[in-house]
């Protein structure tokens, strides 16, 4: 269903949020904006905590932050919530974005859809490799890192993403801070050096996939039998002690 977005609904014009909060609010709209295309125009806390996740008190406490309380006997007005939550997270305007590092990883994100959905769009892509210097990804044509500061004022680009090895990682971080990139997606497994003022959010699917590894192994610990345990050198003297008794008694 086609909104009209009218701006951001009442309360705080940009409240101070707990991280963890911020850190729902994505999942929030992502459900939001599936309820909106099926038709839904309000919203129970109930509902909107079942699509997004989580428990529907951790969601009201949410929401509060953001001067939402819902209507008793109506709950939420899913386009108004959608504007609000929208508006804190600065996704009234398409945000340009700059990816750096076009290999296997890269070409996937230069490629994917979803970012222009959800109020951003790959504005410029670069490579230190001459043999991808000028290659056409998905409408772009990647530039040599060295353009990078020229580009980055042009677009007007803040946030970038890192899809390097890990060895050129902090040195890609440190050219994108110079040319006036204040956050950073970083998919290196690494951990980057950035000066106060800088925000950098990790992906690391390797980490991911350990944490499921270590579930996996819980959850076989806990549904294993116990090992049957041999008796040891004492259990196999009493075991014999006490047969050559039974023996004894029955003569």
């Amino acid at each position: 269903m086609s909104q009209q977005r009218t701006g951001p609904a009442d309360g705080p014009d940009f409240p101070d949020l707990p991280e963890a909060t911020v850190a729902r609010l994505p999942e929030y709209l992502r459900a939001l904006h599936h309820l909106a295309e099926e038709g839904h125009d309000t919203v129970s806390s109930e509902g909107l905590a079942a699509a997004a996740g989580v428990n529907s008190a951790k969601l009201r406490k949410d929401l509060s932050h953001l001067g939402r309380t819902g209507t008793r006997g109506v709950g939420y007005d899913v386009s108004l919530l959608i504007d609000q939550i929208e508006h804190v997270l600065g996704l009234t305007h398409r945000r340009a974005v700059a990816l750096v590092g076009v290999g296997n990883l890269g070409h996937a994100l230069a490629g994917y859809a979803g970012f222009g959905s959800r109020g951003f769009r790959i504005a410029a892509l670069f490579d230190a490799d001459p043999g991808r210097v000028g290659e056409h990804i998905n409408g772009l044509v990647v530039r040599h890192i060295d353009d990078l500061p020229e580009v980055v004022e042009q677009e007007s680009i803040s946030i970038a993403v890192i899809a390097t090895p890990a060895h050129a990682a902090q040195h890609v971080t440190d050219r994108l801070v110079a040319a006036g990139v204040t956050s950073v997606l970083n998919f290196a497994p690494c951990v980057l050096n950035v000066p106060e003022g800088v925000d950098v959010r990790k992906v690391d699917l390797a980490i991911e996939l350990q944490i499921l590894s270590f579930h996996e192994h819980r959850k076989s610990a806990l549904t294993a039998l116990p090992p049957v345990r041999k008796p040891g050198r004492v259990g196999q003297d009493l075991q014999r002690a006490n047969r050559l008794g039974g023996e004894a008694v029955g003569s």
